[in-house]
């Protein structure tokens, strides 16, 4: 389950969508992920939530979770290649971005 993520942290940035040049930090616990733009202090109270992590190779793996904001976030990660896809929606809307780690998984 969502145990290879844990103690982890992912930075990541957008190349294009909504979300286009803004940086973002992903740390993990063994059952929630926290995240903030990149630069900020510390996540808020209400940017934190629990997560799925499923991994399809030695590279590339699957995380995905439910924001309060009533988006869920699914991104597909390829540590090989440095690239990311999301899936960004909620009941209104259906959001896919691009984008490329800043880092790979590291211990938090």
């Amino acid at each position: 389950m969502a145990a290879d993520l844990g103690g982890k942290t992912i930075r990541w940035t957008y190349e294009d969508g909504p979300m286009k040049g803004k940086h973002f930090e992903h740390s993990f616990t063994s059952d929630t992920v926290a995240w903030k733009e990149a630069g900020e202090p510390k996540p808020s109270a209400d940017s934190q939530a629990k997560y799925q992590f499923k991994r399809i190779n030695d590279e590339v793996y699957v995380v995905s979770y439910l924001s309060s904001h009533g988006f869920t976030l699914t991104t597909v990660v390829d540590e090989g290649s440095g690239a990311i896809v999301s899936f960004a929606s909620n009941e209104k809307e259906l959001v896919v971005q691009h984008g490329s780690l800043e880092q790979k998984v590291r211990a938090a």
